[in-house]
């Protein structure tokens, strides 16, 4: 089972790190708000990182109730990832330079010194992926097969994983 369940992270790893953007969801009240986010980490331990200004409106969201979610979505590929956690601020100076990258300085232009910059840690307690076929070869054996026989072709390979 553990091995199964490293396989796993690892497989959602490496599905994460191919897709540059992802959509963080908080709650602001009575509403749901998400927004684009680019995760900033080399390797998955069940924790993802995203630069944040210290002073931003989904911090005081996240202080009022840090939970979270955080999708990933690559039609191109066909995959799809839903992930749900727990995000908390993170002001170390350690950390910061730990994942800053030159990238960052475009909203950072006083880089990892800068007086508002800081880290959000998302704790992931929960993930579910789908990893479709994407060819159209694959696609038009799928649709034929549906024709014939009546039943939906299998979308690929779909997991749910409880990380904590």
């Amino acid at each position: 089972m553990a091995d199964q369940d490293h396989d796993a992270r690892q497989k959602l790893w490496g599905m994460i790190k191919q897709i540059r953007y992802a959509m963080l969801t908080s709650e602001d009240g009575d509403l749901l708000r998400s927004r684009p986010m680019a995760a900033s980490q080399s390797e998955f331990d069940g924790t993802l990182w995203f630069f944040t200004r210290a002073g931003s409106h989904k911090v005081q969201e996240v202080e009022a109730d840090n939970r979270v979610a955080v999708s990933y979505a690559d039609p191109g590929s066909q995959t799809y990832i839903s992930l749900s956690g727990h995000a908390q601020l993170e002001r170390d100076p350690g950390l910061i330079r730990e994942h800053w990258g030159e990238s960052m300085r475009t909203w950072f232009p006083k880089g990892v010194d800068d007086p508002d910059i800081a880290l959000l840690r998302v704790r992931v307690s929960a993930a579910e992926y789908w990893d479709a076929p994407s060819s159209a070869m694959v696609y038009i054996f799928g649709y034929a097969k549906a024709v014939v026989t009546g039943k939906p072709p299998s979308p690929g390979d779909n997991q749910k994983l409880h990380l904590s």
